[in-house]
């Protein structure tokens, strides 16, 4: 089974730079902590962006869409900044005949205690088990973007009641 992951920067990336004392999105990590895992599925990794989640612009989101949408590869993962990545997976909803999952981490990957890996192998593991549709995986959960939110207070990802009425991709409680 073929997986393609997109890589679109967030604090998954990130890293310190000691002489700046500030965190900066680096080189994608998802190549490197699926070699670590051993995964043997086949899968693919494209860099999209390298930014904080917070700067993403609507050009942003559109790249990130087209991208995916143009990859003939029916399961996507992108790796993406917590704060906004529920925006980003509400403007892939209505791509056709695809899984897309969106996971990120609340702590960089080079971080000793963090929930990268963990994250992307969930995000892994979901996106060969789910039908079409848009998902966000975090902290062992699937996530139906247009039920959820992340919540600073608490730094995670919730389920909330759907703002719009409509139904969405997934039950959070899958």
């Amino acid at each position: 089974m073929q997986i393609k992951f997109f890589t679109a920067g967030g604090t998954i990336d990130k890293v310190y730079f000691d002489a700046k004392s500030d965190y900066e999105v680096g080189t994608p990590r998802v190549a490197e902590i699926l070699k670590e895992a051993r995964v043997t599925t086949d899968y693919d990794v494209e860099p999209i962006l390298s930014k904080d989640s917070l700067d993403m612009t609507e050009e942003d989101r559109q790249l990130i869409r087209r991208r995916v949408a143009a990859d003939p590869c029916p399961r996507a993962v992108i790796t993406h900044g917590t704060d906004t990545m529920i925006e980003t997976a509400r403007r892939l909803l209505d791509l056709p005949g695809k899984t897309i999952v969106l996971t990120g981490s609340m702590q960089p990957a080079l971080f000793r205690m963090t929930d990268a890996a963990f994250n992307i192998g969930s995000a892994l593991a979901a996106v060969q088990c789910l039908p079409p549709g848009v998902y966000i995986v975090s902290n062992g959960r699937i996530f139906d973007p247009l039920k959820s939110r992340k919540n600073r207070e608490k730094n995670c990802i919730e389920e909330v009641g759907n703002p719009d009425g409509a139904g969405g991709a997934a039950d959070a409680s899958l």
